[in-house]
């Protein structure tokens, strides 16, 4: 069996593996946010080898690969936004509902970047004085970009895998900043 993309496959993997460890980091002191990069790791994992074994494994494989991964970055969405914030939780919670329920029949992953737009804008209010949230929010606007314009480094580095590079720099901006939270006393 021969991979399908596979600097795809490794950099995806490289996310889930960061986004597993600030997870185990986190989660006796920020719960939200270590659901959140658990999620992370997950949606990660799924996307990796939606991208690497998918049309391998035939059609029905790739359609529940790609809906995991699109549904475990909303649950991230979810965690990150309701550990912002107590007072966001419910809302967190009402944008995935409305989130799943669009992307149980869609699949451009410009859905996936608009809702986890919305809930970084909303982060970055909530924690705006938090230097390392508003870095990460900064370096996943042009991750985000990288990915939808298309940016490539190379025939053998695409526009995903630049993204997944870019993007493990802002999980590492936003690990920290789940850092700062806690010690201000977020700790949800």
């Amino acid at each position: 069996m021969s991979v399908h993309e596979p600097t795809t496959l490794l950099t995806d993997y490289l996310l889930c593996a960061a986004a597993a460890i600030f997870a185990a980091r986190l989660w006796r002191t920020h719960r939200m946010w270590a659901l959140a990069f658990a999620f992370t790791a997950a949606a990660s994992l799924f996307g990796g080898t939606y991208h690497g074994f998918a049309p391998i494994l035939g059609a029905l494989t790739e359609v529940v690969l790609w809906k995991a991964t699109v549904l475990s970055v909303g649950l991230a969405s979810c965690f990150l936004l309701a550990g912002a914030s107590r007072r966001l939780a419910g809302f967190a919670v009402v944008k995935f509902v409305a989130y799943a329920s669009w992307m149980i029949t869609h699949d451009d992953f410009s859905w996936v970047i608009l809702d986890y737009g919305i809930t970084l804008l909303l982060v970055g209010i909530a924690l705006r004085r938090n230097g390392w949230v508003l870095g990460s929010i900064g370096v996943s606007v042009l991750a985000a970009l990288v990915q939808q314009q298309g940016l490539t480094l190379h025939a053998n580095f695409n526009h995903n895998d630049l993204y997944h590079v870019v993007q493990l720099v802002a999980l590492w901006l936003l690990y920290r900043g789940g850092l700062v939270a806690r010690q201000a006393g977020v700790t949800t």
